[in-house]
């Protein structure tokens, strides 16, 4: 039965993650987002976590986290990890394999300030490494809830985002979601008419091993099973640049074939507003109560929220830009959202467009109101 609980919003994510039937994390503390490693290991020590399965291993370094977070995947096991700023960085090199190998991680990520170590409270600066890190063609979901609820929501729903289209998914939260309290519905997904996806071991599917083009197998390169089912080597490393363009071709065209089911967008505020405010996460939180305090003043305005970040709603984007006589973006970063918004409606809606950029702070109700205001 649901109950509503007083949480942390990490602890809202690692409730999520029993929720959704997870298994292991692998991961290394960092602020903020260390507690949702302490939850889990509480639970995975404690008297019910043999009896459940749950496994937590805290590794040498984000490095050794990431690629165990693959071995799990590839096991069978629905693995996750959670990190953020340098952690986050250093988990690119794992995330990209993901990316190429087509694995349903999961990882929830707490934005802290940058560049480098820099803050560790608070930032949206880790979009751009969210959706475009490593050495791909930025082929992972990317979820960024607003509020506590959300955290546990989208908590969950990661997990079976994942394990349905086969890309790297992210929850993308800031220090702010992670470290503030408040009350959170704790639902077992089934309540909600949610059917959990049972994971599935990769190493032992045949439509997903890559065979070994140009090479002859050899014994090594190959697993047998005892029904006498023969595989070639699962593998990231490609050998030949025209199997290398095949390879990334593949993967945009499956990712094309479903981003229009993935992605998310929240529009609030008056239909006919001259003003649109563009922003995701805490700082569309503060700009939900912006538009009631503009309200107040006689300033109509909207907010278009993006709530999946990769893939971006462009279509939904354009026709709430298309409205609009003048377009504010919000962030706590320089150019990341902003830049998105604008590749969107670059020689499609032609709009002036604002950009209140406040790098590693919070942005405020008023403050928002105030730029609007001297439009």
């Amino acid at each position: 039965m649901a109950e509503k609980k007083f949480l942390m919003g990490n602890e809202a994510l690692g409730r999520a993650a029993l929720a959704a039937g997870a298994k292991a994390l692998f991961g290394y503390p960092i602020t903020p987002t260390s507690e949702v490693l302490h939850f889990w290991s509480k639970e995975a020590c404690g008297p019910k976590g043999k009896e459940r399965g749950l496994i937590f291993l805290q590794a040498e370094d984000e490095i050794g986290a990431s690629f165990m977070l693959i071995g799990g995947v590839l096991a069978g096991t629905k693995s996750f990890t959670a990190t953020g700023g340098p952690g986050h960085v250093l988990m690119q090199d794992a995330f990209s394999m993901a990316e190429a190998m087509r694995l349903p991680v999961v990882a929830y990520l707490n934005q802290r300030g940058g560049p480098s170590t820099s803050t560790v409270i608070y930032s949206q600066s880790e979009v751009n490494l969210a959706c475009f890190g490593g050495n791909g063609n930025g082929y992972r979901i990317v979820y960024a809830p607003s509020n506590l609820q959300e955290m546990y929501d989208y908590g969950i729903k990661v997990f079976n985002t994942a394990w349905k289209y086969r890309f790297p998914t992210f929850l993308l939260g800031d220090g702010y979601l992670a470290k503030m309290m408040g009350e959170v519905e704790i639902y077992d997904p089934k309540e909600k008419g949610i059917a959990m996806i049972d994971p599935e071991a990769y190493m032992l599917e045949k439509k997903r091993v890559r065979p070994l083009e140009g090479l002859v197998p050899s014994p090594e390169l190959e697993i047998r099973r005892e029904d006498g089912v023969e595989y070639a080597c699962f593998r990231n490393c490609l050998n030949y640049e025209e199997e290398t363009l095949k390879v990334n071709l593949e993967i945009k065209e499956a990712w094309d074939a479903v981003a229009a089911e993935i992605v998310e967008h929240e529009v609030v505020g008056d239909p006919d507003a001259e003003v649109l405010i563009v922003a995701f996460g805490i700082v569309a939180a503060s700009a939900k109560t912006a538009i009631k305090m503009l309200a107040e003043k006689g300033i109509k305005a909207r907010l278009f929220r993006p709530i999946t970040l990769r893939p971006f709603p462009d279509e939904a984007m354009r026709q709430a830009a298309a409205k609009a006589k003048r377009i504010v973006v919000a962030e706590s970063a320089i150019n990341q959202l902003a830049r998105f918004v604008k590749d969107c409606l670059y020689g499609r809606v032609n709009v002036p467009l604002t950009e209140y950029a406040r790098p590693s702070i919070g942005i405020t109700p008023s403050e928002i109101v105030d730029v609007v205001a001297k439009l």
